[in-house]
């Protein structure tokens, strides 16, 4: 009898619930569904702008529905916004109130749009657009097992000489694209990524100019990789690098290529126990960086720039590194469905950039979209990888005719 019982009382419920989908369904297909206005309104602690050149987009997350629009002002009403679950984002380049060009980017996610007038609050997060990007990466290394071709290429993107003298590069943790995030202590949280071990130009301030059009290539080892002694499948002949990162190997002997300065390791000045600096042939994530003006940044004398992993077994100290000081900063992964392990924020790269494969003599390279009068390139920047890099090319020193500064030691013999 109590079975009999049961089993009613779960019909019932199962009619009931089916019910309610069907009217569920029939009230979502209604074509006299009021539309919604809404009012965004945009708001940045760092920095002040007018939001010319910014996109706003509301995506309905369960139809798929887009809407754009171009941001008019940082107050904004979006009209016929139908009742639903939306992703909001703003974002793009734009100028702050001193004339910087700068990166915006900021996210609701989840968000419900059931009532009219609704005021919907966008803080933005930003980065500085650099003048200086990357250019190309090389990271995957060539068969069998050789790494130490690896290369990073920065660009003068801008129409003013830069002086690369104290600018940092600096190579992300985690190491690898990875959904298991960091859980950083309280006091390291922030508006900051995390340098593993960071570098930066030598120079006085005025040592290394870079004129618009020019590269600056960096190797890991700014030797002949065609040489018998290394590698002679290697695509790139390293010797004409401007800098590489010389760690002191007797194997892989000082080039004439001046070499960057390390900065940090592990809470260290010094270059640690390995004779090698190996970036993961599987992709990882970099940024060049500088210092504000009057701004001193020393990760290993300052601890409160210094930051634990509580779930790292081996307490390695990564560098604290501000979204203010970043120039560029480029995600890269072992293929197109590892973005979901991004370590890079979506204010400095909202995408990731890949070859698909290990030690197989490919690399990226960042996008053409026009030409200076002297035929350099200009090239794209989007802030997002995935859109920014072609894929999977045979790395090239001085793609698209870029220029090698005067100081380059193969021109001066020094």
């Amino acid at each position: 009898m109590r079975q009999n019982i049961l089993y009613i009382l779960i019909a019932a419920w199962l009619t009931g619930i089916l019910a309610g989908c069907e009217s569920f369904q029939e009230a979502d297909k209604a074509d006299d569904i009021a539309p919604l206005s809404v009012e965004i309104n945009i708001t940045s602690e760092v920095y002040e702008t007018s939001g010319e050149g910014l996109i706003l987009t509301l995506t309905e997350i369960n139809k798929g529905t887009v809407i754009e629009k171009s941001v008019t002002g940082l107050t904004m009403s979006v009209d016929n916004v139908l009742p639903g679950i939306y992703n909001l984002s703003v974002f793009g380049a734009t100028e702050d109130t001193e004339g910087n060009n700068i990166y915006l980017n900021g996210e609701q996610t989840n968000y419900p749009i059931i009532e009219d007038n609704k005021k919907i609050e966008m803080d933005m997060k930003g980065s500085l657009l650099g003048p200086v990007i990357f250019k190309e990466l090389f990271y995957s290394g060539t068969a069998n097992f050789y790494f130490r071709n690896q290369f990073y290429e920065i660009y003068n993107n801008s129409e003013e000489t830069v002086y690369l003298d104290g600018v940092h590069f600096a190579d992300l943790y985690p190491t690898n694209a990875t959904t298991v995030r960091p859980v950083w202590r309280e006091q390291d949280k922030g508006d900051y990524v995390y340098g593993a071990r960071i570098w930066k130009f030598p120079g006085n301030g005025t040592d290394y100019p870079l004129a618009p059009g020019e590269s600056c290539v960096i190797s890991q080892f700014a030797a002949n990789h065609k040489l018998p002694q290394y590698n002679p499948n290697s695509p790139i002949d390293g010797s004409s690098s401007e800098f590489e990162f010389n760690m002191d190997n007797p194997n892989y002997p000082d080039q004439p290529a001046p070499d960057m300065v390390h900065v940090f390791y592990d809470g260290k000045a010094g270059k640690g126990g390995m004779p090698q600096y190996l970036t993961p042939v599987f992709g990882g994530a970099f940024v060049l960086f500088k210092p504000l003006e009057g701004e001193t940044y020393d990760p290993v004398n300052d601890r409160s720039l210094q930051a634990l992993d509580q779930d790292d077994y081996f307490a390695q100290i990564y560098a604290k590194i501000p979204y203010s000081y970043i120039w560029d900063a480029v995600e890269a992964g072992p293929n197109e469905s590892e973005i979901n392990g991004k370590r890079v924020p979506g204010v400095l790269d909202a995408g990731m950039t890949y070859v698909g494969d290990i030690y197989n003599s490919l690399g990226v390279a960042r996008k053409k979209r026009g030409e200076r009068p002297d035929g350099t390139p200009l090239l794209q920047d989007t802030n997002n990888s995935t859109n920014d890099f072609e894929r999977g090319v045979t790395p090239q020193f001085r793609r698209y005719g870029s220029k090698m500064p005067v100081w380059n030691h193969t021109l001066t013999g020094k």
